[in-house]
C-alpha cells in the first residue's frame, strides 16, 4: 500500500513525495481515511509510530478548500519542543499547499508571533500557556477554527494543562472536528475524550511496550555513587549518541557540566532555559556536536532525534508507561539500542512495574571495576579507581565537586570549617532530611511548574 490509496489533494501529495514518504505505517492506515471523512477521532499511539502525519495530511488535504488568512485549525501540544517538530513537519508535507502555520509557546518574544497571527495564518500549533496569553490579550481569533487536535494528551494531562484546555475550547466554535492522540489512556483522558469528542472513531497502533530491538540492563547503585557509575559505564560502553534523563531540571544542569568537564561533548535540556538554548542543544544533539544530552522528561515524547545508540535513565521514570516513551528514544527504525537504567533500594517498586510492562525481570548488571561500598562520607576504605565518592560530602566543593545527585541542594559555593582542626562533621547529618528529599526527587525543586511551555 501506499499513499496514492488516500487519494490526498495533489499539492499534499506532491508534498508527501518531498518527504520521502513511501508506505504508511500503521497509525497512517487507520487514521488517514477517517480524519478525511470529517469524524472525530480517538488515537492511541506512540511516539515514533507515524501519528503527526496521521492527523497533518488529513488537515491539509481539508484546508486546501476554503479561505484562507485567519486560524482554521488549533494543534494543542504539551512543549516547545513538540510543538515546534508538529509545525516543522506540517510545513514539509504541506510545502507545496502555501497553506501557513506558525508555533505558539513561551519562552521566546510574544510580539513576532503576534505580528504573524495579524497577517494570517491557517493552522496554529500551541502550547496551552502561550495560547491563554494571546487569547487574553486578544491577538488571536479562535472563533472560525474547524479543527482542534489535541497530541500526546496523557502528557498534558501529567503537566496540569486540563484547565487550560477546557478554558481554550470555550474560545472555540461547537461545530468542529475533533482528534484525541494520546500515548496512553488513563481514566482522566477517557473522560476527557467523551467531553471533546463525538461519536468517535478509535485507532490503536501497538500496544504500550518497547520496541523489541531495545536491549535493558539495570544498574543497582546508591544515589551518591550515580555519577561516578555514569563516568564508568560511559568510560566502559562503545556509545556513539547517548541520551540521559534525570528527574529535575537542577540535576540535568548539573549533570551536564559535569560530563563536560570529565571530557564529553556534553549538554542538558531543560525547563530552566531559554527556548533559543533549548533548541541549540537539540540540534547539537541531532547534527552530532554533542555526543551526550542530559535532559528531563521533555525529550521522552516526540522529539524526533535519529541514531541514539544509548538511552540512561539516571533517575529512574515515575510511571512505567514514561520509561516506554524514554527508551524508545533509542532503538527506532529497526536500529538496535541499548537502555541502562540506575536503580537504588527505593526504587524497587518502580523496578517491579517496569518489569512487569517488559513482560519479564529486566538484567541486573555490575561493573566488576567499580567499588560499590564507598560511603556517602568517603569512609568506605580503599577506591583505586573512583576517589570522588570518598569526598563527595565533607564540605560543600567549588567548582570541581562531583555531580552526585544528592548534593543538588547542598551550599552554593566553598566554606571555611569553623576551625583548622579536625572538620565538622556534624554539618552532614543536619542536611540529611534535605539530601533525602533531592536524591528522591520530592520537594519543592521536583515539582513541575503548571505552565512548562
Amino acid at each position: 500500500m501506499n499513499f496514492d490509496l488516500f487519494k490526498l489533494h495533489p499539492h499534499v501529495a506532491a508534498g508527501v513525495a518531498t518527504a520521502g514518504f513511501i508506505t504508511p505505517t500503521p497509525i497512517q492506515n487507520q487514521a488517514i481515511p477517517l480524519v478525511m471523512e470529517g469524524k472525530d477521532v480517538m488515537g492511541l499511539a506512540q511516539t515514533g509510530t507515524g501519528k503527526t502525519a496521521a492527523f497533518a495530511l488529513p488537515l491539509l488535504h481539508r484546508l486546501m478548500d476554503g479561505k484562507r488568512g485567519h486560524t482554521r485549525a488549533l494543534i494543542l501540544a504539551p512543549t516547545r519542543e513538540l510543538a515546534e517538530q508538529i509545525r516543522r513537519d506540517i510545513d514539509t508535507l504541506g510545502s507545496k499547499t502555501r497553506l501557513r502555520s506558525l508555533s505558539v509557546y513561551g519562552g521566546v518574544g510574544i510580539n513576532p508571533q503576534k505580528q504573524q497571527l495579524r497577517r494570517g495564518v491557517e493552522i496554529v500549533v500551541a502550547c496551552p500557556g502561550r495560547l491563554l496569553d494571546h487569547i487574553g490579550q486578544g491577538t488571536v481569533d479562535l472563533s472560525r477554527v474547524e479543527t482542534l487536535i489535541l497530541d500526546e494528551a496523557d502528557q498534558m494531562f501529567d503537566m496540569g494543562f486540563l484547565p487550560d484546555i477546557r478554558r481554550i475550547m470555550k474560545k472555540l466554535p461547537t461545530n468542529r472536528q475533533n482528534l484525541l492522540f494520546s500515548a496512553t489512556m488513563p481514566p482522566e483522558i477517557r473522560r476527557l475524550a467523551q467531553e471533546i469528542l463525538r461519536n468517535p472513531a478509535t485507532v490503536q497502533a501497538g500496544n504500550v511496550a518497547p520496541a523489541e530491538t531495545v536491549r535493558h540492563g539495570l544498574y543497582p547503585v546508591e544515589q551518591h555513587l550515580k555519577t561516578p557509575l555514569l563516568l564508568e559505564l560511559l568510560k566502559s560502553t562503545d556509545t556513539s549518541s547517548v541520551l540521559v534523563f534525570t528527574r529535575t531540571k537542577h540535576r540535568a544542569k548539573r549533570l551536564g557540566e559535569q560530563l563536560s568537564r570529565a571530557g564529553y561533548r556534553s549538554t542538558s535540556l531543560q525547563g530552566n532555559l531559554s527556548q533559543n538554548r533549548r533548541q541549540a542543544a537539540l540540534d547539537g544533539f541531532r547534527s552530532g556536536a554533542f555526543q551526550i544530552l542530559v535532559a528531563t522528561d521533555i525529550a521522552a515524547r516526540g522529539i524526533d532525534v535519529s541514531r541514539v545508540s544509548h538511552v540512561i535513565n539516571y533517575d529512574v521514570p515515575s510511571t512505567p508507561e514514561a520509561y516506554i516513551h524514554r527508551i524508545g528514544r533509542t532503538g527506532r527504525a529497526t536500529r538496535n539500542g541499548d537502555a541502562f537504567t540506575l536503580v537504588t533500594q527505593e526504587d524497587t517498586g518502580m523496578v517491579r512495574a517496569i518489569d512487569r510492562i517488559l513482560g519479564e525481570k529486566t538484567e541486573r548488571r555490575t561493573l566488576p571495576d567499580f567499588d560499590y561500598s564507598v560511603s556517602p562520607h568517603g569512609n568506605g576504605g580503599p577506591s583505586g579507581r573512583n576517589p570522588r565518592p570518598k569526598t563527595a560530602n565533607k564540605k560543600p566543593a567549588g567548582p570541581h565537586r562531583t555531580g552526585n545527585a544528592s548534593n543538588r541542594s547542598g551550599a552554593s559555593g566553598p566554606k571555611k570549617p569553623a576551625s583548622t582542626g579536625t572538620p565538622n562533621r556534624r554539618r552532614p547529618k543536619s542536611r540529611q532530611p534535605e539530601l533525602a528529599r533531592a536524591a528522591s526527587g520530592s520537594g519543592p525543586s521536583a515539582r513541575r511548574p503548571r505552565r512548562a511551555n
